[in-house]
């Protein structure tokens, strides 16, 4: 029987415990509840696994690049908003920011007029004690509002009136820079931190401008910048990387990030037992990837939330619970969210940590998580792995084949 997967108690990072969103795409009202440090989400195609992940990208690039480019980047309203539906696009996050600090919880909703995309309003709130309902610290309505200062705001503390320059600018990222409130800027800082990853393999082969650079683009194009880096200031976390991989990918020995006299940066792959690395160029997309993601999962100053999409394309099947532990020590230190349509990868999770991504009668994603779902405790608890119950048809919805039409397979006779 397979032994059950210990999880040691979080470290003292930022982590989301609850997740609403409302008339985003497919979203028409999505909760999701009791948020984990390793949290993954498994489904069908169109199931709206990637619109999940992207709520984190539009969220973080609001913050970091401002609500208009982020907003023109995915289309206008009518196909940002859930379509037959009315109101603002909103999104409600209750995160800690230690494990045992107050619940703070994050409300933005967002409307569109004339003039393009509005913060039609936009809330922080806590509540400091064991009793007594949270209240709000910062509360704005188009561009005007309130924000309690200080350490620790408290109802009882006055509250200072603010004016924003244009309505489509986030009081949280704007107020977020200001010293006398380090609650906002906690937020701020937490939200423009999420690394989101959209790796390609064809992406890490390019040739770029030698310098180091501490963290992998969300598409790992400066992937030998990157080997440069920890090669020349965190060594040890660039042999652990190295060793991880040459026990993963047969024959490796070793990956050199070399600067050509044009001052551009190669990366070559050398495999035993032959005396010349290979280009970049000429290595394996799944190397590639591997390398990649070892590189985010071991940051030396890791992110406060990391999201990868479907890491198991490219990459081989029995890698993928190895990966997936990967993932679950990196969640000591940062918040993973993870979208799959791989059993092997699921094997390696509890069924708390899996949510699974399904359409309505309505067509809209709603989301169950394993833990909840009839059987599926008692079969783990007789040794069964999560992602064999899964691709055994389980689970109670995420089937592509229940509800998908009229075809079903049969196998033919004799």
């Amino acid at each position: 029987m397979k032994k059950a997967i210990q999880v040691e108690p979080s470290k003292a990072v930022p982590r989301i415990e609850y997740l609403r969103v409302v008339n985003y795409r497919a979203l028409q009202n999505l909760e999701l509840k009791e948020i984990k440090p390793l949290t993954v989400f498994l489904g069908p195609n169109g199931s709206g696994k990637s619109t999940v992940f992207d709520v984190f990208a539009f969220l973080s690039e609001c913050f970091s690049v401002g609500l208009r480019k982020a907003w023109d980047k995915r289309g206008r309203f009518k196909e940002l908003r859930t379509k037959g539906c009315d109101g603002p696009i909103s999104f409600l996050i209750k995160y800690r920011e230690t494990p045992k600090s107050p619940l703070i919880t994050y409300e933005l909703k967002i409307g569109e007029n004339q003039k393009g995309p509005f913060v039609e309003s936009e809330r922080l709130l806590w509540r400091r004690g064991e009793k007594g309902k949270p209240f709000a610290f910062l509360e704005f309505e188009k561009g005007i509002g309130k924000v309690i200062s200080g350490e620790t705001p408290d109802i009882s503390d006055s509250k200072i009136e603010e004016s924003l320059d244009s309505p489509e600018m986030l009081a949280v990222n704007t107020l977020g820079q200001l010293s006398k409130n380090p609650r906002v800027i906690a937020l701020r800082r937490f939200i423009t931190g999420w690394y989101l990853s959209y790796l390609t393999a064809d992406q890490t082969r390019g040739i770029p401008e030698a310098g180091p650079q501490e963290r992998l683009s969300a598409t790992g194009d400066n992937l030998p910048n990157v080997v440069q880096y920890l090669r020349e200031q965190h060594s040890p976390v660039l042999e652990k990387v190295l060793s991880t991989l040459s026990k993963r990918v047969p024959r490796l020995e070793k990956v050199e990030a070399d600067i050509m006299q044009d001052g551009r940066l190669l990366l070559q792959i050398k495999d035993a037992p032959f005396d010349k690395p290979i280009l970049s160029k000429f290595a394996s997309d799944g190397t590639l990837k591997l390398l990649a993601y070892l590189m985010v999962l071991n940051d030396p100053n890791p992110p406060q939330l990391i999201g990868i999409e479907e890491p198991e394309n490219q990459l081989h099947p029995r890698l993928l619970p190895d990966l997936c532990e990967e993932c679950r020590a990196a969640a000591e230190f940062s918040q993973l969210m993870v979208t799959t349509h791989s059993p092997y990868f699921v094997n390696g999770l509890r069924a708390d940590e899996l949510y699974v991504l399904f359409r309505d009668d309505k067509g809209y994603t709603q989301a169950k998580l394993a833990s909840d779902m009839q059987g599926i405790n008692e079969f783990i608890e007789e040794g069964a792995l999560l992602g064999n119950l899964w691709a055994e048809g389980h689970f109670e919805v995420g089937d592509p084949l229940v509800n998908a039409g009229s075809y079903k397979f049969k196998p033919k006779k004799g």
